[in-house]
């Protein structure tokens, strides 16, 4: 994990934590004004939660890296991380959000899962020595960041009122914005399996490497499938 990514998460979290300081700008009456607050106030509290989870996730690493705890005091540490992300994770359901602000919300929850799951395979190659674990970790965190992005992006539009409800109420966010960044993403996690398993002359070193590369490239094709509404 590259410094400047956690680096750019924490950089999210704190903008996040900057916009909702001010969403009450937008409600009219003093209850919905502090509903608004509070709701705000909640949303921060797991950004900020999440992301000082994972500032102490890679810590944790460097401080065996350096032998000031051993692999047995990892390990613990690793078990009890990924219970306490799944209870901030949890607390996304609790909210009480407003329509405007449900998509948002949503991106924020599925940028935290995907870092959960980047978790779940930086453990595995820890633990194990598998390269690909490490290699689907930093995809999935990446991705990761760019839900967080995304759903940056839907809060500050629903917070200016360039995001409304349609006849039905149902939210309907800025589709050109989401299949854009997601069509992105899918080409990012392209390019790692190209850097991962391509050599300097955009070619395989071996049979069984270009059917790794296929694979990885398989996964992201579906994984824009998956996700593009």
């Amino acid at each position: 994990m590259k410094k400047n990514k956690i680096q750019n998460i924490t950089i999210a979290a704190i903008g996040i934590i900057i916009i909702v300081g001010i969403i009450t700008y937008n409600y009219s009456s003093e209850s919905t004004k502090q509903n608004g607050f509070q709701f705000g106030n909640e949303l921060a509290q797991i950004q900020q939660d999440v992301a000082e989870l994972q500032t102490e996730f890679y810590f944790k690493k460097t401080q065996w890296d350096e032998g000031y705890i051993t692999k047995e005091e990892l390990s613990a540490y690793y078990d009890e991380h990924l219970n306490k992300f799944e209870t901030i994770i949890s607390k996304y359901d609790n909210l009480s959000t407003p329509e405007l602000f449900e998509s948002s919300v949503e991106l924020f929850k599925i940028s935290s899962e995907t870092q959960l799951k980047s978790d779940v395979e930086y453990i595995k190659w820890i633990t194990t020595g598998d390269k690909l674990a490490k290699v689907r970790s930093d995809a999935q965190i990446q991705e990761a960041y760019e839900y967080e992005n995304l759903g940056l992006v839907e809060f500050q539009l629903a917070k200016a009122g360039k995001i409304e409800l349609d006849e039905a109420d149902k939210f309907s966010p800025p589709d050109k914005i989401f299949k854009q960044k997601l069509i992105q993403i899918s080409e990012d996690m392209k390019h790692k399996c190209d850097s991962e398993f391509k050599n300097e002359i955009n070619e395989f070193d071996a049979d069984g490497i270009e059917v790794e590369w296929l694979n990885c490239f398989n996964e992201a094709e579906k994984w824009k499938k998956d996700h593009l509404p």
